[in-house]
């Protein structure tokens, strides 16, 4: 759709790693782009929190621990900070490497 195709790029990198281990093309920090790293985030949070057929649902505070475990490696550790505060959350954050 030519109409999307601007955000295409942000959309393909919402699966990589904030280490460089994720996928499509295996980018590390800053060269995932900012809105590519949020959406990650947030859709990881939802998706833990969300009611599958095939798995229980995680509580707020064991998706949030999980998220903060993935801090320097899944998701950029600043943005982790940012989450972890804005929703409250007194767990241990995870140093970043």
């Amino acid at each position: 759709m030519p109409a999307l195709a601007e955000i295409a790029p942000l959309v393909r990198a919402t699966r990589e790693w904030f280490d460089g281990r994720g996928y499509p093309a295996g980018t590390t920090h800053e060269e995932i782009p900012l809105e590519s790293r949020i959406v990650a985030l947030c859709d990881a949070f939802h998706t833990m929190t969300l009611a599958r057929p095939y798995r229980t649902t995680r509580t707020t505070n064991e998706a949030m621990a999980q998220i903060v475990a993935g801090s320097g490696t899944q998701f950029d550790p600043e943005l982790v900070t940012a989450f972890t505060a804005m929703l409250g959350y007194r767990g241990r954050i995870a140093q970043s490497a």
